[in-house]
C-alpha cells in the first residue's frame, strides 16, 4: 500500500484530500465527522466578521441526466460568530491531533484587521491559514474576496500583513475570475505565501425559470450573480493549476481546487502540480463517505504503477503541457472505426460530415452496411471518437511522425532564411 501523506509547506497531512472552505466545514460537528469518514484535512469555512445569509441560495445544474453536473451559489463566509468558531477548532484540533485543520480567512484589507485575526486564530492550533481572496459575490462588494484578489498589489500587500503575524504557513486562495491567474499567484508569492490554493468559484448565474422568469435560485424575486463549481468546472481549475506549476516564478505548492470528485481527478490534479487537493461540491452531492472510495481509488493506483509515495506523483506531467506554439505539427493521427464493435448509429458520419472534414464515408459489402475513415483526408480531430457512444469502437492511431517541427522553430527558421537572402 502506497503512503498517501504529504507535505504542503510544512502542514502535515495523513492523506492528500482535504475538504475545501464551504458548507461542509461550517462547525465543529461537520469536521470531525469528516475526519471521522476518513478525510485528510479540512478548511475551516471562511472566517471574519459574521454577516447575514440569504435564503434560497445554491443551485444545480442537471446536464444529460448528470444532476450537479455544476454547483452555483450565493452564500457567504461564517455567519456564526468568531468566539463560537475558534472554540470548535480547538475542541476539533484537541480530538483529532493528526488531521489538518486549515482557517480560511477573510477581513477588510487593512493591516491591523489581517494581524488581529491571524493571532486570534492561531492561538487555537491551527495548522495554517488560507487567505481567501477568490470569494466573488457578496463579499467582493464590500471590497473583500475576489474585489481584492483580482489586483495584484492587493493580493501582496495583504499577504505580506497576514505573513507579519502568522507563525503557521500561509497559503493565498486564487480567483478565478482574472484573465491571468498567474499575476496573482506570483504577487501572493512575492508578498511572502507559502503556498497557493486555486481555484475560488467562478462568476455565474446559474438560470432563469421560463415559467416565473425569476433567476435561479432567486431571494423574493430577485437574483445575483454567484459562484460557480462542480465538475463542471474541472477543466477550467486544472489548466490553472498547470500554468502556476509550469511557470518558474511561482515557485510555491499548490492546493488543488475545482471538479475534483474522485480519484481521478485528484490524481490528474496531482500530476499537474498539485501537492493535495481540496473538494466540495461532490462532498455536498454525496456526502463524507466518498473519500473512502478516493483513498483506496488514489492507492490501488499508485500501488498498480508502482509507486512508493503519492508526493511521488506529483508534477510529473508539468513538463508535458507547453504553449501552442511548441507543439510538432508533423505529428500525424488518424480516426480508425472498429466495424466489430461499431453500432452504425451514424453519429461520427454526421459529425465529421456536418462540422468536420468530410472523411467517413459509408459502405456497403455482403456483410452488410459500415462506416469507414478516408485515412488521407482525417486531420485527426478526435470529434468522431467523442460524439461516439460506444468505448472502443473508434481508435485514434499515430499513422507516422515525421521530423519534429514546431510552429516556434518553423517561424525561426523562415526568419533565419529571410536573413539570409537579406544579406546576398
Amino acid at each position: 500500500m502506497a503512503d498517501l501523506r504529504i507535505n504542503l509547506a510544512g502542514i502535515q497531512s495523513p492523506n492528500p484530500f482535504w475538504l475545501a472552505s464551504a458548507p461542509p466545514t461550517n462547525s465543529g460537528y461537520q469536521v470531525q465527522r469528516a475526519f471521522e469518514a476518513g478525510w485528510g484535512g479540512a478548511v475551516w469555512k471562511t472566517l471574519g466578521d459574521p454577516i447575514i445569509n440569504v435564503s434560497s441560495r445554491f443551485a444545480g445544474l442537471t446536464f444529460n441526466g448528470q444532476r450537479v453536473a455544476g454547483f452555483n451559489n450565493i452564500e457567504l463566509i461564517t455567519d456564526r460568530p468568531l468566539e463560537v468558531n475558534l472554540k470548535e477548532i480547538l475542541e476539533t484540533k484537541k480530538r483529532f491531533p493528526n488531521h489538518t485543520i486549515i482557517a480560511s480567512l477573510m477581513v477588510e484589507p487593512k493591516q491591523e484587521k489581517w494581524h488581529e485575526i491571524v493571532k486570534r486564530v492561531e492561538d487555537v492550533g491551527v495548522d495554517g491559514l488560507e487567505l481567501n481572496f477568490g470569494c466573488p459575490h457578496g463579499m467582493a462588494e464590500r471590497g473583500m474576496g475576489s474585489a481584492s484578489g483580482q489586483v495584484p498589489a492587493l493580493v501582496e500587500k495583504q499577504t505580506y500583513w497576514a505573513k507579519e503575524a502568522a507563525k503557521t504557513p500561509v497559503i493565498v486562495k486564487l480567483t478565478p475570475n482574472i484573465t491571468d491567474i498567474t499575476a496573482t499567484a506570483y504577487a501572493a508569492v512575492q508578498g511572502g505565501a507559502d503556498a497557493i490554493s486555486m481555484i475560488n468559484t467562478i462568476n455565474s448565474l446559474m438560470g432563469v425559470d421560463l415559467d416565473t422568469w425569476n433567476t435561479v435560485p432567486h431571494v423574493a424575486g430577485k437574483g445575483a450573480h454567484g459562484g460557480y463549481c462542480g465538475p463542471a468546472v474541472k477543466p477550467i481549475a486544472l489548466n490553472m493549476v498547470a500554468e502556476c506549476a509550469r511557470h518558474p516564478e511561482i515557485n510555491v505548492p499548490i492546493s488543488g481546487i475545482g471538479g475534483i470528485s474522485n480519484w481521478r481527478d485528484a490524481a490528474e490534479f496531482l500530476l499537474m502540480g498539485a501537492t493535495g487537493v481540496q473538494v466540495c461540491t461532490a462532498a455536498m452531492h454525496h456526502g463524507f463517505s466518498i473519500v473512502e472510495d478516493m483513498i483506496d481509488g488514489l492507492n490501488n493506483y499508485l500501488d498498480e504503477k508502482g509507486i512508493a509515495s503519492v508526493m511521488d506523483l506529483v508534477g510529473k506531467s508539468v513538463s508535458r503541457y507547453s504553449n501552442w506554439g511548441d507543439l510538432d505539427l508533423n505529428y500525424k493521427a488518424v480516426a480508425r472505426i472498429n466495424r466489430d464493435t461499431c453500432i452504425n448509429c451514424n453519429k461520427c458520419h454526421i459529425a465529421c460530415e456536418d462540422t468536420s472534414h468530410q472523411c467517413i464515408e459509408r459502405h456497403t459489402d455482403e456483410q452488410g452496411a459500415y462506416l469507414k475513415v478516408r485515412e488521407e483526408d482525417c486531420v485527426g480531430c478526435n470529434l468522431c471518437s467523442i460524439v461516439c457512444p460506444v468505448d472502443g469502437a473508434i481508435d485514434m492511431v499515430e499513422v507516422y511522425s515525421d521530423q519534429p517541427m514546431t510552429w516556434n522553430e518553423r517561424q525561426k527558421a523562415i526568419s533565419a532564411v529571410k536573413c539570409d537572402l537579406e544579406t546576398v
